[in-house]
């Protein structure tokens, strides 16, 4: 013990006592609570070696057993549904999207969310014919509710000539137009030019005029190409064989160039992109591959452009390709004397008898549009065709519908193929 000058005093022996006495009383209560805190059961050795480890805590593993929250259920919905957005848009297949939303109870919850129906590309909900179901129909409603201009289109299509609900399909292909849906536009362009759903007197050539330049200002090869003859026969437009020309070469030069787009988008191998670019030699003709002979099983041999070129068929749209395989298993024929257009990458059916017109040359073939007519005589009529003296109609009702004086309405030009009114 030390006063304030410093002397020291030695510590009685009460002090002391009173210090061990007070260090032995905190020494057996840290025992007592040890020794009420250890499991009780047979293996006393392996209790006490586990309680003298240090207790970990429990790491936030996926899928942990003892409970551990996940790191998925800590994302955000907004970074789910960004993810889920994407992977709708790249879908090449429906099983490409459906198989993601059965991953897990969140996964279909937030796939079904309106922000990603509406990225969903055209193939994510490119059913089959065969595979047509209320939960289909369901599942293309949801889309196009959503906001998805292909699936409104598709579904529009699908009611308007397959279901024969003229109103809610034309709607919901306008609907897809208003969002610039340049099929959309072309598709209600030759609903215009043909008077579909309705009688002969409900056609509307100004209309389909105006939707065809429309869809044609969007890039829809088919909508030039239908908007190109209109200029140069003056249907539905004041005549321009000038201006209808460029529309026709507009229209060609962009199906030549999209197989040379797909053919740039292709990988290439390391060496030749570290090759030095050089001038290109004229392309040889190519042979058709297996896509193109699978397509021309259905659609013709590789289309001969009007550059003597050598372009593989245009692909159908998952809608056209829906309405071809619909008939197609119910005997090729839309009803008791109704035809579909001879084209066969378009699908569409007559509404009403002798609603098509057909070739004037040999009578045997009828279209829906002049693009169809254009395309469908590089693909195969050009050598199929044979003239006639006269064709005569199979049936004439008597709505004003019938051969009607010969009026000449339709497509000339090179391949010396003329549509004439049924």
């Amino acid at each position: 013990m030390r006063t304030r000058r410093g002397m020291c005093y030695p510590e009685s022996e009460l002090c002391s006592q009173k210090k061990r006495s007070a260090t032995a009383k905190a020494t057996s209560v840290v025992k007592r609570r040890r020794r009420d805190s250890i499991p009780c059961g047979g293996g006393g050795g392996e209790d006490m070696a586990s309680f003298g480890r240090k207790r970990r805590r429990p790491s936030p593993r996926a899928g942990g057993g003892g409970g551990g929250r996940d790191f998925f259920d800590g994302l955000p919905d907004d970074l789910v549904l960004s993810v889920l957005g994407k992977v709708a848009a790249s879908a090449s297949s429906p099983p490409d999207l459906i198989s993601v939303l059965l991953t897990c109870k969140r996964f279909k919850a937030l796939g079904l969310h309106s922000m990603v129906l509406s990225k969903a590309s055209s193939n994510a909900f490119a059913v089959r014919a065969h595979g047509w179901c209320d939960s289909a129909h369901r599942f293309l409603k949801l889309c196009a509710d959503a906001g998805n201009v292909e699936a409104s289109y598709t579904l529009g299509m699908i009611r308007f000539y397959c279901s024969q609900s003229r109103g809610s399909g034309a709607s919901l292909m306008a609907k897809a137009a208003i969002g610039a849906h340049a099929p959309a536009l072309y598709s209600l362009a030759v609903i215009q030019f043909n008077g579909s759903g309705g009688s002969k007197n409900d056609k509307d050539l100004r209309a389909g005029v105006a939707l065809c330049a429309r869809a044609a200002f969007l890039g829809h090869v088919d909508a030039m190409r239908e908007l190109g003859h209109c200029l140069q026969d003056g249907y539905g437009v004041r005549q321009n064989v000038a201006e209808g020309r460029r529309f026709l070469v507009q229209a060609n030069a962009r199906e030549l160039a999209a197989p040379a787009r797909a053919a740039a988008a292709a990988p290439t191998a390391p060496a030749a992109a570290a090759a030095p670019a050089a001038p290109a030699p004229a392309p040889a003709p190519a042979e058709p591959s297996a896509a193109s002979l699978r397509h021309a099983a259905g659609a013709g041999c590789p289309l001969l452009s009007d550059f003597g070129c050598n372009v593989p068929a245009p692909e159908a749209h998952p809608a056209n390709r829906f309405l071809a395989e619909w008939f197609a298993a119910r005997g090729g024929s839309p009803g008791p004397g109704l035809r579909l257009c001879s084209h066969v990458g378009c699908g569409r059916p007559e509404t009403r008898k002798h609603e098509f017109r057909r070739c004037s040359v040999c009578g045997a073939v009828n279209y829906c549009s002049r693009a169809c007519q254009a395309l469908d005589w590089k693909l195969r009529h050009k050598a199929e065709c044979t003239p006639v003296e006269r064709w005569v109609d199979e049936d004439v009702d008597g709505d004003g519908d019938g051969e009607g004086g010969g009026e000449h309405d339709g497509v000339g030009g090179r391949n010396g193929d003329v549509m004439e009114e049924s």
